[in-house]
């Protein structure tokens, strides 16, 4: 078994020792996984550079990798299921995203939130699968070895992009101060940096003279490998390429290695080798958020669901806000944590199904090396509409040329939770954050969770009993509720002020070579623009597809799950992303309708206003509790969060009406 070693460093009563309903209390263990990795196996020859990885006397490839773990202290209290969470840049999310719980920095406890996982008796597992990840306590980090040569450590071209929401001098080369690639030479005189309105824009070379491998301490430059200093300044809002030579490449494949060893070890292995779940798993899914969901993208298409003894990883996926995309989770000087468009994020296959790109002829799907086994996991992709607003999202459910729907295999559900955002909203709305984005609009505040509850709920029973999960739910080709961007533009020329993103997202086909794992092009060759549909919406411009929540079925605002960058961050007009270039948490909106009619007519608004929509907050509730029970009713709420929903909906409502109201008396 490729997990030699499972050390436990630490074993403590989790929050308190709060019993958890009928799973009673939780205990959390943290260590540390030690791997050995055949790479003669056939299970895993999609890793990139794993055949230079340094091998032991046995032939094998060793590395090691954190772990995390809740689960009940009494084992026959539990539901006999592992939910793995795939960590997002070393932290956890599923406690966040399932359990409704608060967002916290990753040396705290972890907060249960309203520990649904908890009652449900999961355990939940993490285990680290990020090399690059920063030193900070809390946070699970893989350790991996550098692939090498006969001659020695590997040196090549790398790529890093950002944008900026404040002028600096001086900036780091890697993202949200993960480890960087050095710079091989900081005189290289080859390093090019490039400069861009928006990321899609055309490039202009900044000369060589103008900008240095350098930080700034005491007032003085000093040269540094893992920053670059600019003599005019970084611009806010503009987008900025640096291209140079780097030594060292590690093996960050094997992160996914981790993922799937780990999880085949708590399932399979005995308690005399070490697992502290010997005998009382039978299944187990896995949920990834973001960059995460993007990563068990990646596992899928590279086939890893089944070990180097051919054993089943996963039952069951729950891909949460990935959109079209993979990431750079396996290929040579792979940025996990970029946001790039232009990079191994935005690679072909897209779709499940094998489709022929018309552009490249290359003929490929996402499942198409697990189809070939004849037994596919079930899979629920969980998205908002901001991943098509990053041009990425419909790709996964119509063909290449945009011209016609692609229907999922039978074993896969989509679902888009329409109006909401990628990042989770926060109450009462805000237009900035503490990292100093700023958007033209108030940020989502439409608060999925209760579905992703009843995702899980479903996936279960869809696997343990055979009972189908839920029908799909997204925009669609054939009934009109998909079209290009370009075709919603009217109905918000009816809201004064509102524009839509200008330029919009788009992907284009990208060439790094024969095989994109190992780059041999650097910067990729830009190809032809991959057409992309949004989601049609109706008069109020909410959208009309996807599953609706109360919120925006008995609506008050209008819901987006895009914002524009504000003037002040530049890039104004751009869509706002939250992660860095192009492509990353992308933030919604939500533009409050008019309170009464004489605001509405005062301002030119189309959209009928609070008070000509509703008599009273009563009755808005009431059509709130109806549109909630729908939801239970067709399984995609669950009964325990109806009064939660209709809780949510009344903060709302006196929210919208409160803040509309002072807005207009003090116009007045």
């Amino acid at each position: 078994m490729p997990v030699t070693k499972m050390e436990i460093r630490s074993r403590n009563s989790y929050a308190g020792g709060r019993v958890f309903g009928a799973a009673g209390a939780y205990e959390q263990l943290e260590g540390v996984f030690q791997f050995s990795v055949d790479p003669e196996n056939r299970a895993n020859e999609t890793i990139a550079d794993l055949e230079l990885a340094p091998r032991d006397a046995d032939g094998l490839v060793r590395f090691s990798s954190d772990f995390r773990i809740l689960r009940p202290v009494d084992s026959n209290l539990g539901n006999r299921r592992i939910l793995m969470d795939i960590p997002n840049r070393g932290k956890q999310l599923a406690i966040r995203n399932i359990n409704s719980g608060p967002e916290q920095s990753p040396e705290t406890p972890i907060d249960p939130g309203n520990g649904f996982l908890m009652r449900e008796g999961y355990t939940i597992v993490w285990c680290a699968w990020q090399h690059d990840v920063p030193d900070v306590p809390g946070m699970l980090r893989v350790n991996v070895p550098d692939a090498v040569t006969s001659d020695g450590p590997i040196s090549g071209k790398i790529v890093v992009t950002f944008q900026l929401n404040s002028p600096s001098q001086v900036e780091f080369l890697a993202s949200r101060n993960h480890r960087p690639y050095m710079a091989s030479d900081v005189l290289e005189r080859s390093a090019v940096m490039t400069v861009q309105e928006h990321e899609d824009a055309s490039e202009r070379i900044i000369p060589r003279d103008q900008w240095c491998f350098a930080l700034v301490e005491n007032g003085q430059l000093v040269a540094d490998p893992s920053h670059v200093y600019l003599t005019t300044g970084f611009e806010p809002g503009k987008v900025y390429q640096v291209i140079y030579t780097t030594t060292g490449a590690p093996v960050v494949g094997l992160g996914m290695l981790a993922t799937r060893d780990s999880a085949v070890f708590l399932q399979e292995a005995s308690s005399g080798e070490g697992n502290p779940l010997a005998g009382s798993i039978d299944y187990s899914y896995t949920f990834g958020v973001s960059q995460s969901g993007r990563y068990l993208r990646l596992f899928l298409y590279l086939g890893l669901n089944f070990d180097e003894q051919g054993r089943k990883v996963f039952d069951g996926f729950i891909p949460h806000v990935a959109g079209g995309k993979m990431g750079e989770f396996n290929n040579r000087f792979a940025q996990p944590s970029s946001q790039a468009s232009r990079s191994g994020n935005s690679l072909f296959p897209f779709s499940d199904i094998a489709q022929t790109d018309p552009e490249t002829g290359i003929t490929d799907g996402l499942l198409s090396r697990l189809s070939a086994r004849g037994n596919l996991p079930k899979v629920m992709y969980t998205y908002t509409p901001s991943e098509y607003w990053a041009g990425h999202g419909s790709l996964i459910h119509t063909n290449l040329t945009g011209s016609r729907d692609l229907d999922p295999p039978d074993e896969v559900r989509i679902y888009i939770l329409a109006g909401s955002q990628h990042a989770l909203p926060s109450f009462p709305a805000a237009d900035n954050d503490a990292d100093g984005y700023h958007g033209q609009r108030s940020f989502g505040v439409v608060d999925y969770r209760g579905l992703l509850r009843a995702a899980l709920t479903n996936l279960d029973r869809w696997v343990t009993t055979g009972e189908a999960a839920p029908p799909s739910q997204y925009p669609r080709i054939d009934d009109g509720s998909a079209v290009p961007p370009e075709e919603i533009s009217e109905a918000f020329e009816g809201i004064p002020g509102v524009k839509l993103p200008n330029p919009k997202r788009r992907f284009t086909r990208l060439d790094f070579g024969p095989d994109p794992r190992i780059p041999t092009k650097t910067p990729a060759e830009i190809g032809e623009v991959y057409p992309h549909m949004v989601s049609a919406v109706d008069d109020d411009a909410n959208e009309i597809a996807g599953i609706s929540m109360p919120i925006i079925t008995v609506p008050l605002a209008t819901h987006a799950g895009w914002n524009l960058r504000h003037q002040d961050i530049g890039g104004g007009g751009q869509v706002l992303s939250t992660g860095g270039a192009s492509g990353g948490t992308l933030r919604g909106s939500t533009i409050p309708f008019a309170v009464t009619r004489r605001e509405r007519e005062s301002t030119g608004d189309k959209r009928l206003s609070i008070e000509e929509r509703y008599a009273s907050k009563e009755q808005y509730l009431q059509l709130v509790k109806k549109a909630a029970e729908d939801l239970i009713g067709r399984r995609y709420l669950l009964e325990e969060d109806l009064e939660p929903v209709i809780e949510q909906a009344s903060q709302l409502y006196d929210y919208m009406t409160g803040q509309a109201a002072e807005t207009q008396a003090a116009a007045d």
